[in-house]
């Protein structure tokens, strides 16, 4: 009788639990307006994006590392649920059911596999490193684009201020201040149109 691999029964275990990202449902529509997009495709988008617009970060970039963490970063939230960026209740006990998450979540995997992705999901909290912060512009970037693209729906059903918008996008001119620039003329744009409080 073959002898089992735990090494990959851990593996598996850790892909089959992560399905379920696709089931956490966030608050910001598609770009067709027809539903709310999921943490799965957020972390998908963020990482293609990553990709395609690493020639703007602000300093040179390990694009695999930046790639990681745009997937790994939201898979707590299957265990912690999603954070609303601007629910300021929530946000309040993020990190203590997130660190919890991780820990549940990270074990599932081998422990040198456990030990790297908890490394890399701390690196882009703390969003200290040249990677860290360009995966967090990501993170900014993404939701700020698909709003630009379904009319603001997302920021006038929660009556959004733009220096709400303006006060998360912070962190993003230390990952790219050309991504930044583009940001703000989106905010501008939409401030305008009245999708943004201003």
């Amino acid at each position: 009788m073959e002898k089992k691999n735990e090494r990959l029964e851990k593996q598996m275990n850790f892909a089959l639990e992560i399905d379920k990202a696709k089931n956490i449902f966030r608050q910001t529509h598609l770009s067709d307006k027809g539903r709310k997009e999921n943490d799965a495709e957020h972390s998908w988008h963020m990482a293609i994006m990553a990709y395609v617009l690493k020639e703007y970060s602000n300093e040179e970039i390990d694009i695999l590392k930046v790639i990681l963490m745009c997937l790994i970063h939201d898979i707590v939230e299957i265990l912690a649920g999603d954070t609303y960026a601007y629910d300021e209740e929530n946000i309040k006990t993020q990190e203590k059911r997130e660190n919890s998450a991780k820990e549940e979540i990270f074990s599932l995997l081998p422990e040198n596999q456990r030990n790297e992705f908890i490394s890399l999901f701390d690196e882009f909290n703390e969003g200290k490193t040249a990677e860290a912060k360009f995966a967090k512009t990501m993170d900014n970037l993404q939701p700020v684009m698909l709003n630009d693209s379904n009319d603001g729906m997302d920021w006038i059903e929660h009556a959004i201020h733009k220096d709400q918008v303006l006060q998360r996008q912070a962190i993003s001119q230390e990952g790219s201040t050309i991504l930044y620039d583009y940001t703000m003329h989106i905010l501008d744009e939409n401030t305008k149109q009245g999708n943004l409080i201003s």
